[in-house]
């Protein structure tokens, strides 16, 4: 049977589950594989198989020769497992679970001997699907964007070598693919004799399997077959930047040859790949029965969305190719930001947790607030630094930390842990006076794909009919009696906060800016909603008369009722401009916030000049609340999309403020000026 058009693969799952005895421990000991397996249909059992039942095995491995001799005497048929071809970031000999399988009725994918699932997809499916190939095209250049590959500890940082070489990729010893092929050292040699003979001028770069720089298997080269002109790369290179790199590649059956046909290249091939064949690889083996001329889309379709099985972690079920690119996408950020470890400073004592939680999976954060100390540390250890935002002065090397837009339900000021954090390496979203990572990323939305941007969108709708913003507190609706008119919502601050400490000249206290929004709009109605740390007396910023200035004052009322209600939002540099510009509300800014200056607002305080691209909402919502932010999920406490932290607000499954929290975080308050003595 061929799979379908499903994006979840789940129609080619058996009805009821259907037993499937297996003789390798891993898929019981696994518990990753068990799962996909499980939801894919399967019951994994032990014993002698009955006449409805399956046998597992893992591919060609050394033990499938079991599962293969049950099933000979039994006549049941065999299911093949395989790692799906965007597997994990580390290799799974680092034992780290696959982000997908590959269940194959047939045979195995790299084995030509007999056609597998994939090959028959290839070969008969229509292929001819706009929406398929559409999703085909998203999916590769989404690869590419996010420097995803099958194995992903590399570092995008690490420059390839100067264009104009040719890439010669190495496979382990013993790798399943190559046997399969027939192929062994001596076809590795006669590759690079012919590559030297083809590009004679050109400098040869053989690059090193993932499994060998790890050192859990040798390749099949060995510094004596280097020569004039060729290296070795062992430097973990971005596979993408490699490939724009190379004028020519060479490979017997590595994955990285169908990521460099995906780029635009005709690699020749000496094996026989389930991606050789199809009229977009020079094939030095050619197999006969392959026929038919496929486009690259094609390709990625059959391999990457009908055949394989991917498995969502966070809500522990089947997926689409774009939450397993999701996943991935969080996953890999954090192993390559966090692998080398941070020793972090300015960092409150009830905030270590939540920061080891998230910057710590890799390697466990050290907490260190003398400067100097902390820059030996980190010298020392070989890790990155890291300081609170707002405690930078003295730090100038380190990265900043801060909370992202969505942070979670209940006030920081009530010690309640982040859903979201951003690590900025050029400065901090809240302050114009310098760059920061947002504000690059911004500039960078406007090339955007189209696919990126419905992302956006998409993210934006669900935001918004959830009713979620940066605290999702627990307030009262409006009152019910507000007057008509055209209605500003004013959103009092924290007059002390960074962000009007830095971005504001003219209004800098919450008197101010409703003086300044009566004056611009002497018929219009003004609600003024005061900060939520201000209303449960943790910080400064009430307005005694305020009555005097707004025609009703919003106590402890939900601010998306109140965006809801108004027509425009007044402020200095409030996060709720960002969310009024997210539902459509005409936003006037009196300060200079992360949100000022790129067309989408009505800026009265001087322009910051470096802010020059005009991206759309999608766009720019896109770089704040995709791209620049790192989430954490709470249920599963792995790294995670934007999606998920929806999910956990919506459903509730978030941490709530405790008594104890709100009750050290009055003392916090109280005894401000002993800091010492609860940081």
């Amino acid at each position: 049977m061929i799979p379908t058009d499903d994006p979840f693969n789940t129609a080619a799952a058996p009805e009821k589950a259907r037993r499937l005895f297996v003789y390798n421990g891993g898929f019981l000991t696994q518990k990753r594989i068990r799962r996909i397996l499980t939801l894919s249909g399967y019951d994994v059992s032990l014993g002698k198989p009955g006449p409805d039942d399956m046998v597992g095995v893992w591919g060609q491995s050394p033990t499938s020769w079991r599962g293969e001799a049950v099933a000979g005497r039994t006549s049941a048929p065999v299911l093949r497992v395989e790692d799906a071809f965007l597997r994990s970031v580390l290799p799974g000999r680092d034992g780290e679970p696959p982000l997908g399988l590959h269940l194959d009725t047939r045979g195995v994918h790299f084995d030509p001997a007999q056609p597998s699932d994939l090959e028959v997809l290839l070969t008969e499916h229509p292929l001819d699907d706009t929406h398929l190939l559409n999703q085909a095209r998203d999916g590769m250049a989404r690869l590419k964007r996010l420097d995803l590959s099958k194995y992903n500890a590399h570092d995008p940082a690490l420059p390839a070598p100067a264009p104009g070489f040719v890439l010669i990729v190495d496979q382990t010893k013993g790798d399943a693919s190559v046997t399969a092929s027939r192929a062994d050292r001596n076809t590795f040699l006669e590759m690079l004799f012919i590559a030297r003979e083809e590009h004679p001028a050109a400098p040869i770069y053989i690059k090193t399997h993932p499994e060998t720089l790890h050192g859990h298997r040798d390749g099949h080269y060995r510094d004596e077959d280097l020569g004039e002109n060729v290296y070795f790369l062992t430097d973990p290179v971005s596979p993408h930047a490699l490939l724009d790199g190379a004028i020519a590649v060479y490979t017997v059956s590595s994955q990285l040859g169908f990521e460099a046909v995906l780029a635009g290249h005709k690699p020749v091939v000496f094996g026989q790949p389930f991606y050789m064949g199809w009229g977009l690889t020079d094939d030095r083996q050619p197999l006969d029965r392959r026929q038919r001329n496929l486009t690259r889309a094609q390709l990625f379709a059959a391999a990457m969305i009908l055949y394989p099985r991917w498995y969502d972690p966070y809500r522990d079920r089947l997926c689409s190719l774009s939450d397993a690119i999701d996943t991935m996408e969080a996953l890999t950020r954090c192993w390559r930001e966090d692998h080398r470890g941070w020793v972090a400073s300015g960092m409150r004592l009830w905030k270590r947790r939540p920061l080891q939680d998230v910057f710590g999976r890799h390697r466990k954060v050290v907490f260190e607030d003398d400067p100097d100390k902390a820059d030996t540390l980190a010298a020392n250890t070989g890790r990155g630094r890291m300081v609170w935002a707002g405690k930078s002065d003295g730090h100038d090397s380190a990265m900043r930390v801060e909370d992202g837009f969505l942070r979670s339900r209940g006030l920081g000021a009530d010690l309640i842990a982040p859903l979201s954090l951003v690590l900025d390496d050029l400065g901090i979203y809240y302050d114009p006076t310098a760059p920061s990572r947002l504000e690059a990323l911004i500039e960078a939305s406007v090339t955007l794909s189209a696919a990126d941007c419905q992302r956006a969108e998409t993210l934006i709708a669900r935001i918004t009919a959830a009713g979620l913003s940066k605290y999702n507190l627990d307030a009262t609706d409006l009152p019910d009696d507000l007057p008509k008119g055209r209605r500003i919502l004013v959103p009092g601050q924290v007059e002390d906060d960074a962000s009007i400490r830095l971005g504001t000249t003219d209004v800098r206290t919450n008197r101010d800016l409703l003086i300044a929004t009566r004056t611009a709009n002497p018929a219009a109605k003004i609600f003024y909603k005061p900060h939520p740390d201000v209303e449960a007396g943790l910080r400064d910023g009430a307005v005694p008369d305020a009555a005097n200035h707004a025609d009703v004052i919003l106590n402890k009322t939900s601010p998306i009722a109140a965006l809801d209600a108004v027509d425009a939002v007044w402020t200095m540099t409030s996060t709720l401009g960002f969310e009024a510009l997210l539902r459509g509300k005409d936003v006037t800014c009196f300060g200079t916030p992360f949100y000022a200056g790129w067309g989408l607002t009505d800026d009265r305080a001087l322009p910051c000049v470096r802010r020059s691209a005009q991206p759309n909402l999608a766009q720019f919502a896109h770089a704040c609340l995709i791209d620049y932010p790192r989430y954490h999920d709470p249920v599963t406490g792995l790294p995670c999309p934007v999606g998920v932290v929806l999910d956990r607000l919506e459903q509730g499954t978030v941490p709530r403020p405790r008594r104890a929290n709100r009750l050290l975080a009055k003392l916090q308050g109280a005894f401000a000026s002993y800091a010492h003595l609860w940081r």
